[in-house]
């Protein structure tokens, strides 16, 4: 078997690490499946990946990566905290297409693998969630859409728990489906929220 340019090994064992995932999971994917996937012997695999365990959180760490950052690239095309929040509960729904469906479904089956596998960095959702929008609430902060004596940590929190909610929690009120209805209830409830003063609340 010849082997090809290391990047590119590297490249077709995550590939054949993901899909493997997919269909299998984290505990039935076996290093040897990974190789003969990927077209490698599996000497030539552990060369890169010293373990099933650095193997598999490799490609959960590479799809992570790829779900937020096309997320990023969506927010930072509006100008407002509203919209991106807005935005924010219809790309959350996406987490339900790949790459966001495998980490979500890995993540809720087999939750101590994942840890493992991707590291305790990795693996909590709400905090996670709450880093990405940090910079957004700094930056609303910034322009005045967010009152200065809210404590921004929380408000990052404040907002995955909301969006978590508006995603995912079946409502009469609100369809988070409909664009329009999750920007009525952003501009009616989370926004003033955020510009009221906490110390008067």
């Amino acid at each position: 078997m010849t082997e090809a340019p290391t990047a590119t090994v590297v490249d077709r064992l995550l590939d054949a690490a993901q899909k493997l995932l997919a269909t299998k999971g984290i505990r039935a994917t076996t290093v040897s499946e990974v190789a003969e996937a990927a077209g490698v012997s599996r000497a030539w695999l552990y060369r890169h990946f010293p373990d099933k365990t650095a193997l598999l959180g490799a490609a959960i760490v590479r799809l992570t990566d790829a779900f937020w950052t096309d997320a990023r690239a969506e927010l930072d095309t509006f100008d407002t905290f509203g919209e991106q929040v807005t935005a924010g509960v219809r790309i959350g729904r996406g987490a339900y297409d790949d790459p966001g469906a495998l980490l979500m479904r890995l993540r809720l089956d087999e939750p101590g693998e994942f840890a493992v596998c991707a590291g305790a960095g990795v693996s909590g959702f709400v905090p996670d969630l709450a880093s990405f929008w940090r910079p957004y609430v700094e930056a609303a902060a910034a322009r005045g859409e967010i009152h200065p004596g809210h404590d921004l940590a929380e408000v990052s929190e404040w907002v995955a728990r909301l969006l978590i909610s508006l995603g995912t929690m079946p409502s009469t009120a609100i369809d988070p489906d409909d664009a329009g209805s999750v920007r009525r209830h952003v501009r009616r409830y989370i926004l003033p929220a955020l510009s009221a003063d906490p110390a008067t609340t």
